[in-house]
């Protein structure tokens, strides 16, 4: 305990005349100089509370030379210590505690009320009813008022929105919960030219006890870094809706309503591009001068543009060389400029249309960027702020637009070349697919090809109709894995290899087999080291489906390879799909094909098709087929009418396939065009038929033609005698052209031979060949078909 005779009170008061501070009371004793009062500025300042410290002796406060006061924890406070006694009633001394601060003490608290009136975040004190207590430099400078002005006053009693009536409910919140919140606010505060961007703390005051007694408020400016987060959400933004598809004018329009609608970067957008863009092809990379004439691409704006303020999208417009469009193509730099700017005047003056659209929105500052990729200028995107957007364009700015547009301008030379790519891809193909319906006397056809819209490109769907010997009719329809240019050159691989095998007049199943052995074989890589030969080809996996209809027995036979079956349309408007077995997709190899045959009644129509026109992610096959069925059984008054009935209907579902439709109405030939007879194996036989074959052109009007073919029907009838087996039939067939045939049982092939000066036979199929237009052999069932075809000349 200190002591407190004379001379320690003499010390104590030569201190606190060295040092005259406020002293602040502590405690009282009593006269056991026991604590009998604390006071709460002790209990803040030395952690104990009234009931821990009340009737506990003094010296447990105080350190051992009786001093200074010790905290709750043990350590020694920075303060001094003063008694002073106190005498009652009873003479009884007591003592009063009080503190004596430390030399720095004073300057300290003008130190921390320093900090909180000069922070530069704004602070407040509000209480729970959200009025203002107190608020430091920043925030009186912010609100552009006094102290005076604003204490006990709410924040929507001097600052009116939206924003300050949702900050208002957040302090009153916060002083009913006591639980913190944060937000950010746009707004702008009194005697600022624009919004800036804010983020406000609000937290509770509360004592030891956790009582709430009042609200804090810390606000930041944080407009710099708003900004930054802003450009970089525009970026973020711009890579995921930039590119999504392969058009130019898509892609341009993109940009517009990335940097309009979405991030409110530019007040109107305009994309002009080189004419030659538009068409797939890369512009030169020499210099520009202007006046240059330029596609509008895109265009759009947070307001309806006054009429003929603009060139339409898809109008070329000439700008002249003082425009800021031909600038930054000249330069290859960005333009920042401002509408008083001298260049900006003289190119408004020579255009009155932009200027009258300038001067009625308030455009204040542009910015025109080329658009370039891979080091050539594609074009010019010219951005502009209007009155309603009071903040110019700066260099940050620049710097921001320049990533936009280069990453904007990758896309755009992408979609480009995929119109490039794309252009030759249906240039390939439509050189490869029949051009008009094809003529022939067993079928009346009509074709369409659709292909794939959007980013799929152009793929491998792909007909044919290929006139075939004794007035038949081959007719096919494939589907090649995969789009674009390799899809399509592999399409007129497999059109040629099926061409090359109908000629030899192979069955369906037969040709099918032949077709699926060269797409394995050509499948096979040949250099393990090359990385495109251990690429899967596009004739891998390819589906087919190959049809030949004879007009005489009115029977098509026909197999396919992975392909969807036809539909079958008979003169009665009923529609069903032909039952047919599916075989598997071409290359798999050692797997077998089915061949199906069926009678299609005269004027019945067959429809091949490839699957882009029946698959849906909003149905399946089957039910496909079913509206495919329907569209088909419609009336129409022509197969190429039906068509467009077909794909007006049935191609709006179509998930982004290529469409291949093929159809075809069948013929009969009739008696009045055929005959046949059946022939002994007797050699005898032969002026016979020769005899016969003479009446029945002369019956058809074709007595030109007898000579040449009685030569053929006598070479060919004493081939199968000879060297065939019976049964032998002659059979002659009329239509655009003569054909002659004479079947045996016999599967061996003739072949022709030169024969020698001394030979005295083996010239027949040489005058056969010389005087028709064409020959060949085919193999049936029941032996071998010999058949020759001369053109007929009618008037």
């Amino acid at each position: 305990m200190p002591r407190t005779d004379g001379q320690s009170g003499r010390r104590i008061r030569r201190l606190d005349e060295a040092h005259p501070v406020e002293s602040v009371t502590i405690a009282v004793t009593d006269g056991d100089t026991r604590v009998a009062y604390w006071s709460r500025e002790a209990q803040e300042l030395l952690g104990y509370t009234s009931a821990e410290i009340i009737g506990r002796p003094l010296d447990d406060l105080l350190s051992a030379d009786g001093t200074t006061l010790r905290h709750r924890d043990g350590s020694l406070l920075d303060t001094q210590v003063h008694l002073s006694p106190l005498l009652g009633a009873t003479q009884q001394q007591s003592f009063l505690v009080t503190t004596i601060a430390s030399p720095g003490t004073g300057k300290l608290q003008d130190l921390m009320w320093w900090l909180l009136e000069q922070q530069s975040p704004a602070l407040s004190i509000y209480d729970r009813e959200g009025r203002l207590l107190w608020s430091n430099e920043a925030a009186r400078q912010a609100v552009g008022l006094a102290q005076s002005e604003v204490r006990g006053r709410r924040p929507t009693e001097v600052l009116q929105g939206p924003a300050f009536e949702e900050l208002e409910r957040r302090i009153l919140r916060v002083g009913e919960t006591g639980e913190p919140e944060y937000t950010e606010l746009v707004v702008a505060l009194p005697r600022e030219p624009r919004a800036h961007a804010w983020t406000a703390d609000v937290f509770p005051l509360k004592d030891a006890g956790g009582r709430v007694h009042a609200v804090g408020l810390v606000g930041n400016d944080y407009s710099e870094q708003h900004q930054s987060r802003e450009r970089m959400a525009l970026l973020s933004e711009a890579r995921t809706r930039i590119g999504a598809s392969l058009d130019v004018a898509g892609t341009a329009q993109e940009l517009v309503d990335v940097t309009v609608t979405v991030s409110h970067f530019a007040d109107f957008v305009s994309v002009d591009l080189l004419e030659d863009v538009f068409r797939g092809a890369l512009p030169g990379p020499g210099p520009r001068t202007g006046p240059l004439s330029l596609r509008r691409a895109a265009q759009g704006g947070v307001r309806p543009l006054p009429p003929d303020a603009a060139p339409a999208v898809g109008a070329i417009h000439a700008h002249p060389q003082s425009s800021p469009i031909v600038r930054c193509q000249v330069t290859g730099r960005t333009v920042l400029a401002y509408i008083q700017d001298p260049d900006i005047e003289r190119w408004l003056a020579k255009n009155p249309v932009h200027a009258a659209y300038a001067h009625a929105l308030g455009t204040h500052s542009l910015l025109a960027v080329p658009v370039r990729a891979r080091g050539v200028i594609l074009g010019t995107a010219l951005f502009l702020r209007h009155a309603a957007s009071p903040d110019p364009f700066t260099s940050d700015d620049v710097t921001v637009i320049e990533d936009l547009v280069a990453k904007a301008a990758v896309c755009l030379d992408n979609a480009r070349r995929f119109t490039h790519e794309r252009g030759i891809a249906l240039a390939l193909q439509r050189s490869l697919l029949p051009g008009r319906p094809t003529l022939h006397p067993a079928v009346e056809t009509a074709s369409r090809y659709v292909p794939a819209g959007g980013s799929a490109g152009v793929g491998g769907d792909w007909f044919d109709v290929i006139p075939l010997p004794g007035a038949r009719v081959g007719l096919v329809v494939g589907d090649v894995v995969g789009h674009g240019i390799s899809a399509s050159a592999t399409m007129g691989r497999l059109r040629t290899a099926v061409r090359t095998l109908a000629d030899i007049d192979l069955a369906p199943d037969e040709l099918l087999t032949h077709l699926d052995d060269i797409v394995t074989h050509s499948g096979l890589p040949q250099d393990a080291d090359d990385v495109s030969a251990q690429q899967i080809p596009g004739d891998i996996g390819a589906t087919c489906l190959y049809a030949v209809y004879d007009p005489v027995s009115r029977i098509c036979s026909l197999a396919r390879a992975g392909h969807p079956p036809p539909i079958l349309v008979g003169p009665d408007a009923t529609a069903r799909v032909v039952e047919l077995p599916a075989g598997p997709p071409l290359g798999l190899g050692s797997l077998p094909f089915e061949a199906a045959e069926f009678t299609m009644p005269e004027n019945s129509v067959l429809a091949l098709f490839t699957d882009g026109l029946i698959e849906s992610r909003h149905y399946d096959l089957d039910e496909g087929n079913r509206i495919l069925c329907r569209a088909l059984a419609r009336p129409q008054p022509s197969l190429e009418a039906l068509c467009d009935t077909v794909l007006d209907t049935q191609h709006l579902a179509v998930d982004g396939d290529d469409v291949a439709l093929l159809l075809i109405r069948a013929r009969a030939l009739g008696p009045e065009s055929l005959a046949t007879w059946d022939l002994p194996s007797d050699p005898a036989i032969v002026a016979k038929a020769r005899k016969r074959t003479c009446d029945r052109l002369t019956e058809w009007g074709l007595d030109e033609a007898s000579l040449v073919t009685e030569l053929v029907v006598s070479e060919l009838v004493t081939n199968a005698i000879r060297y065939g087996t019976g049964p032998i039939r002659l059979r002659l067939i009329k239509d655009r052209t003569l054909t002659c045939e004479v079947s045996d049982g016999s599967s061996t092939s003739p072949h022709l031979r030169r024969a020698r000066l001394t030979d005295e036979g083996g010239r027949g199929l040489l005058l056969v060949a010389q005087l028709t237009e064409r020959w060949g052999t085919r193999h049936t069932p029941a032996g071998k078909t010999i058949w020759a075809e001369q053109l007929l000349h009618t008037a």
